[in-house]
């Protein structure tokens, strides 16, 4: 549950008081959790760094994001730790924490900087954190050197910088230009203004379109049949069981029904389908003349 202002003063003032572990009570805390789970030695433990989990949080308000959830956040990232800290590894809680704590409060500022997914790799994510500090030291240096940097030469500097592809330098500065905006929101400051939504392209078929495909297909429908009927009997049933059926027969199937070899079987399917080319070559004929 979110913390109000008050109460988010109030919990940071108590974190700030909390004692303070030696290394010796750390890790005997650290083994009482690991294999007795014992959660009064967690609550203190996590008592003991939550002081360290809210100066952490206090570093990325400048995202955006409210101080009471950036603690919240903190917070989770420190139980996290404790809940994977191997007191055996010879390394201070502290220090360990201070992975799970920042990823965790990362995590939540990608999440709700916009509706849009803002970066799921890692070179992103350092992008989204360091591109406008490095941007701005690249650009006073150069300024001091009396040299103006272009757009490209910015971003090769800083993918260069960070070590990460250009491409995701290009992106991420589209994505830290601007900000999300309803698709409702008016184009003018007029009441009847039209929504942006309204200019967007539909992907789905025109009018038009959806006409003449519908000719089309009436115009194919009567051809074929046209060229069925130029069949006999025995040529029709043939190439229906062989190309209109969702489970299309064998030769051998319909030679045993009809006392015939498969290779005969095969000739007659080919007679038919010759017979059916020449009644569409001739009716696509008398359409091309009439159009000329």
């Amino acid at each position: 549950m979110a913390l109000d202002n008050a109460g988010d003063a109030r919990f940071s003032r108590k974190a700030m008081k909390a004692e303070m572990l030696d290394a010796e009570t750390e890790l005997k805390l650290a083994y009482a959790w690991r294999d007795e789970r014992c959660e009064a030695s967690l609550h203190r433990l996590i008592n003991a760094y939550m002081r360290l989990a809210i100066s952490m949080a206090s570093k990325f308000r400048r995202y955006g994001a409210p101080m009471n959830d950036l603690i919240q956040e903190a917070g989770l990232g420190l139980m996290k730790a404790a809940d994977k800290f191997d007191p055996d590894r010879g390394v201070r809680f502290s220090t360990y924490a201070v992975w799970w704590i920042k990823a965790s409060i990362q995590d939540h500022v990608m999440r709700n900087w916009s509706l849009v997914r803002t970066g799921s790799t890692s070179s992103q994510k350092s992008l989204f954190f360091n591109m406008r500090r490095v941007q701005a030291r690249l650009e006073r240096e150069a300024m001091q050197r009396g040299e103006e940097l272009d757009r490209h030469q910015l971003h090769q500097m800083i993918s260069t910088e960070i070590g990460v592809p250009m491409n995701d330098v290009e992106m991420m500065h589209g994505r830290l230009s601007g900000s999300d905006f309803s698709l409702n929101a008016t184009q003018s400051v007029e009441d009847e203004g039209r929504e942006w939504i309204d200019a967007l392209e539909d992907d789905g078929a025109q009018a038009e379109e959806i006409v003449e495909n519908e000719l089309d297909t009436a115009q194919l429908r009567e051809w074929l049949l046209g060229a069925m009927n130029a069949l006999n009997e025995r040529e029709r049933f043939i190439v229906r069981e062989r190309k209109l059926l969702d489970e299309p027969r064998t030769l051998e199937s319909l030679g045993n029904e009809l006392g015939l070899s498969k290779e005969r079987i095969r000739q007659l399917e080919a007679a038919a389908f010759q017979k059916m080319r020449k009644s569409l070559e001739a009716a696509s004929g008398e359409v091309q003349a009439f159009l000329a």
